[in-house]
């Protein structure tokens, strides 16, 4: 489901994205910065469990007082993932700046206010009180909670790129439902119920971020997102394959995708693109996975593009 402003009446703008809210996501009241008209566009995705949110928006505020909370209580934990502009959050104990790259984990019943002086683009989930409780042993949260994805908590970083590809306005991809709350619970600092699951998922981010690196072995693997390889490769094991072979089927996959894509590129740069050290044993390997040369396939993309 979408819902944008745009086209809308300005003095009806505010009032109909607020209603939309308190169906879709959390009840807020929202106020705008400057003489512009308020401009929003939301993506929302109903989950079995969760609610998701993509937002856009120009410079405005939003609040959510006692007396908002006491009309429409969320009974829910809040999660905002910001992705551009900065983002205030107000509370009880004071101020916090959330930039570009991090999470704000918050009891959506206690009172905040939130203000986006430059605009923003952020993804928001809503997770049920009894759902946050069964994963984390937390009844709420006395305090907000602040991670950040672009560095540091790789479960974080994991998190944010599973509900982002989720949330693509052009077709998102499906989501783990299971292992977004096992990342959730992570973030939180609980012990997540599957915790091989995220293992998994935070390896298979550790690798698409580096999988241009011909370096790239399970140990730096386990390293980058602080396990054992003994952990790791148990993670791996129950999936049916190893580290190296995942690492390797990735970037045949890579490699495929860009020879069809970009046919002008030469077969021995796709591979230093891909991460292979050697055109030989890409050239053996992409041989062996499709039955077919990279130059094959080349050739073939070339064709169907001038016929």
């Amino acid at each position: 489901m979408s819902f944008s402003t745009v086209g809308l009446p300005d003095e009806q703008r505010i009032a109909l994205w607020e209603d939309h809210n308190v169906q879709a996501l959390i009840g807020l009241r929202c106020h705008t910065l400057g003489e512009a008209p308020f401009d929003g566009t939301e993506l929302n995705l109903q989950l079995e469990q969760m609610q998701l949110a993509r937002v856009r928006s120009n410079p405005h505020v939003v609040e959510r007082p006692a007396e908002l909370i006491r009309k429409h209580p969320a009974d829910a934990v809040a999660v905002y993932l910001t992705l551009v502009g900065e983002a205030f959050f107000y509370h009880d104990d004071g101020v916090l700046t959330l930039r570009p790259g991090q999470v704000l984990i918050c009891d959506a019943d206690r009172p905040f206010m939130r203000g986006f002086s430059h605009g923003l683009e952020e993804l928001a989930i809503k997770v049920p009180r009894p759902l946050f409780r069964d994963l984390t042993g937390l009844d709420s949260l006395s305090a907000p909670l602040v991670r950040d994805f672009n560095r540091g908590d790789v479960s974080a970083r994991t998190f944010a790129r599973l509900i982002d590809r989720a949330l693509r306005p052009e077709g998102g991809e499906p989501l783990d439902e299971r292992i977004a709350l096992d990342l959730l619970a992570s973030m939180t600092g609980s012990h997540p119920i599957n915790l091989g699951t995220v293992h998994l998922a935070n390896a298979r981010t550790f690798i698409e971020d580096h999988l241009t690196d011909s370096g790239l072995t399970a140990a730096r693997v386990a390293a980058g997102i602080g396990i054992s390889d003994r952990h790791l490769s148990r993670a791996f094991a129950a999936t049916g394959t190893t580290v190296p072979q995942f690492v390797l089927a990735r970037r045949l996959e890579r490699a495929r995708a860009l020879l069809g894509s970009s046919p002008q590129i030469p077969v021995g740069e796709v591979a230093a693109r891909c991460g292979f050290g050697s055109a030989t044993h890409f050239a053996q390997a992409f041989r062996t996975r499709f039955g077919m040369r990279p130059t094959d396939l080349r050739q073939q993309a070339r064709a169907r593009r001038l016929g």
